[in-house]
């Protein structure tokens, strides 16, 4: 990459602590370092230490990590057998992190002073803690949101009265997945808690999305930031689009199972950082899968605690003889994983998914079609958008049913219809030629590259 010398600018990040949120965040820092920008990423001593556990394929130690405690916090156990699945107990590990105003307001007066300007890139949700940024006449802000210009769009629209819409959006409208039970009580507390009047001040927004992929709604995003006088920045996908194989003796056990599976024929099964599923939904997904016949991997993780380093982590059971019934079929793995590399593996042709963001973006740039199970926030949204707009996805529970126990035939069949079917075939062949489009995107002279540039000029300016 061609750097670009920075007129003494230095950027500091401040993203939120739940792992969806932290991994994009840190994804873009890696995208600006490429810049030669000086990257200071601020969080809580607890979630950096998260941060560096996670971090896969890429070395951040060009970028400053500025780690803070806080007070102790509560780290409950999720609860699996909660009707509604936002993550109640990560609030506490939420609230914590609004403690770090004062470490971000010290950073910055080290920062302004010795930089002609300092840029600070914040999520969304940690607007109270960066909002004694409008002190400084050398700094400027942009907010961050990590949903999709789809659901950012809708988010927006249902916000400002419901405006008339197109044709085409109104078609939309008549399918779009309601927001009931998407927030817990609480979780929608914490976030209207949330000093958000500091937005005013912001410079501008930047997603985690790329015109190929969402297109209109990023203009239709655009346009509203317009009459804001805000600039909206489509610097996505954040994550890596180039997948080199891990050859060193620390390469997940996995690959040694993957490499030996045919092109397309394996199953990625997994649900994210933030649900939990109950017991006797996981009898049902095991029976499915072991019905359907096909080959899968199926990562069965609980949900991250607020600390996750705090105390044991749930012991999930699954039908006994399950390993041994499926044999080499399949594969159970109970620990962390390096999920772009799984998805851009050959032999991966499906993702079973909550479609939280980070995964719906790993997967449409590895050409990876998904079977759709939304959990809550804004994954039911996102599974519409990749099923219904996209097109490279099937439901296995569309979110009129979240309520109700999917069966173990539901499963098998959806399993079938995405791994063994022409309609699969046909979305895996849209899911590839969409992927080839994203990932050449980020080249030279690409969309996402030119955007990328202009961002990088704009603050360097």
């Amino acid at each position: 990459m061609e750097t670009i010398q920075p007129p003494n600018t230095a950027v500091v990040v401040v993203p939120f602590p739940a792992q969806g949120h932290l991994n994009q965040l840190l994804h873009l820092s890696r995208l600006l370092a490429g810049y030669n920008l000086p990257i200071h990423i601020i969080t809580t001593t607890t979630h950096g230490r998260q941060v560096k556990t996670r971090i896969h394929g890429w070395n951040p130690l060009s970028i400053h990590f500025h780690h803070y405690p806080t007070d102790h916090f509560d780290s409950p156990p999720p609860d699996p057998t909660a009707t509604v699945k936002f993550p109640d107990h990560l609030i506490p590990s939420f609230k914590s992190a609004m403690h770090l105003r004062q470490p971000f307001v010290d950073l910055l007066s080290t920062l302004s002073s010795a930089a002609k300007r300092v840029v600070v890139i914040h999520d969304y949700l940690m607007s109270t803690v960066v909002q004694d940024a409008v002190s400084y006449t050398n700094v400027e802000t942009y907010m961050f949101t990590c949903c999709s210009a789809f659901t950012s769009f809708w988010y927006n629209w249902e916000s400002t009265g419901r405006p008339s819409l197109d044709g085409e959006l109104q078609s939309i409208l008549k399918e779009l997945p309601s927001n009931e039970d998407c927030m817990s009580t609480d979780g929608l507390q914490f976030i209207l808690s949330i000093d958000v009047s500091y937005k005013r001040f912001s410079s501008g927004m930047i997603l985690d999305s790329c015109r190929v992929i969402e297109g209109k709604y990023i203009d239709l995003l655009e346009q509203e930031e317009a009459r804001d006088h805000q600039k909206l920045w489509a610097l996505g996908p954040f994550n890596p689009v180039a997948i080199t194989r891990d050859s060193s003796p620390n390469r997940h056990k996995l690959f040694d199972w993957l490499d030996k599976q045919a092109s397309n024929s394996v199953l990625y099964v997994s649900f994210g950082t933030t649900t939990s599923i109950s017991n006797e939904q996981i009898q049902e997904l095991a029976m499915g899968l072991e019905q359907s016949e096909q080959r899968f991997i199926w990562v069965l993780r609980d949900a991250d605690k607020g600390d996750i380093f705090d105390g044991e982590v749930r012991k999930i059971e699954l039908p006994k003889g399950f390993e041994e019934r499926v044999g080499e079929n399949g594969l159970v793995v109970v620990d962390w994983v390096p999920q772009p590399e799984i998805l851009g593996h050959p032999a991966t042709g499906g993702f079973m998914s909550h479609c939280g963001w980070n995964s719906s973006t790993e997967s449409i740039t590895m050409g990876v079609p998904v079977a759709a199970w939304p959990m809550h926030s804004d994954q039911p949204r996102n599974a519409m958008l990749i099923t219904k707009v996209l097109n490279i996805g099937i439901y296995v529970r569309d979110w009129t049913r979240r309520e109700e126990l999917i069966s173990s035939t539901v499963v098998e069949e959806a399993v079938r219809k995405l791994m063994a079917s022409e309609e699969g075939e046909e979305m895996r062949k849209r899911a590839a030629e969409l992927g080839g489009r994203v990932r050449r995107s980020v080249e030279d002279g690409g969309v996402r590259r030119i955007e990328l540039d202009s961002f990088v000029g704009h603050i360097t300016r």
